[in-house]
């Protein structure tokens, strides 16, 4: 059984190999890309900057983004003073500045945390959330959307999302295009390339996308153990975890561009498949798992 500082650094090292292999993938696949179809690494570039731009505005003014999506209004004192009071009192635990707080109103249970930086943090929860929750189980929500914070996970998600970007540009924008003649690669070297060009691009999109699906599931295991480390208490999230579980209304302000920024998936009507495959295209691993984990740092 590992301690919480165990599970911690564990769930460092399993993100950082995903994101390695990650990174692995993307240089093999724009090589590959560029040697088949004859275009180098000058178009790798633009469509880099293109992706990059893009991702960047959207990460910049991510907070302002997804509030105005979601509905949400201000916390206030009069009206939420456990969810300020709590938010308070974590972000002291944490060693982090009070991050703005907002709250959606819509009866289903859920949170998420996003913002640019620790100083630019927002911290929102649904009125079904904070109806429903004692102050221990809050306390255990609001550690994990802290945790989350402070490991930057919202601009590690950024980051990726470019490159994801970035491949998702490249192959459809070389599926579009016709070959450029090539004089130094020809025969069966240059029928393999033309082969394994054509595969990457048709499925490095959805390769790339699933490696960012396992990457965001794996900050889920990892903000649980931040919260637990914070909180001292993994029994307060646990608690909250089989609540959420338990409430089958799909929230109305998510959408598919947000859903994996929430602590458990919105999309309850979704969540039905079975198995590891199902499970390579969900935003959050199962709550019964997160659950396991957490049990095993009590």
């Amino acid at each position: 059984m590992l301690n919480v500082y165990e599970q911690v650094d564990r769930n460092k090292r399993r993100s950082f190999l995903v994101i390695f292999f990650f990174a692995i993938f993307i240089a093999f696949t724009t090589y590959v890309l560029g040697r088949a179809f004859g275009y180098g690494s000058s178009f790798v570039g633009i469509a880099l900057i293109f992706s990059g731009l893009t991702s960047f505005l959207g990460y910049w003014y991510s907070d302002k983004i997804i509030l105005g999506i979601s509905d949400a209004r201000p916390a206030t004192r009069e009206e939420d003073r456990l969810f300020t009071s709590v938010a308070e009192n974590i972000s002291i635990a944490a060693g982090v500045p009070v991050p703005k707080l907002f709250v959606i109103d819509d009866s289903a249970p859920n949170a998420f945390a996003t913002g640019r930086d620790i100083n630019h943090a927002v911290i929102c929860t649904t009125t079904g959330l904070l109806n429903r929750l004692n102050r221990t189980e809050l306390e255990g929500v609001i550690s994990h959307e802290m945790s989350h914070i402070k490991n930057y996970d919202m601009r590690l998600m950024s980051v990726v999302a470019v490159l994801v970007g970035m491949i998702t540009l490249l192959a459809d924008w070389l599926l579009r295009v016709r070959v450029r003649d090539r004089d130094k690669e020809d025969g069966n070297i240059g029928i393999i390339l033309m082969v394994a060009g054509l595969f990457l691009a048709l499925l490095s999109p959805l390769i790339a996308q699933l490696i960012q699906l396992a990457i965001s599931r794996r900050r889920e295991f990892l903000a649980d153990a931040g919260s637990a480390m914070i909180t001292r208490q993994p029994s307060g999230l646990i608690s909250a975890l089989e609540k959420i579980s338990k409430d089958k209304e799909p929230l109305e302000a998510a959408n598919k561009a947000t859903a994996h920024l929430y602590i458990a998936n919105p999309f309850k009507d979704n969540q039905k498949g079975i198995g590891w495959f199902a499970n390579l295209f969900n935003t959050h691993p199962p709550i019964e798992e997160r659950i396991k984990a957490l049990k095993e740092m009590e």
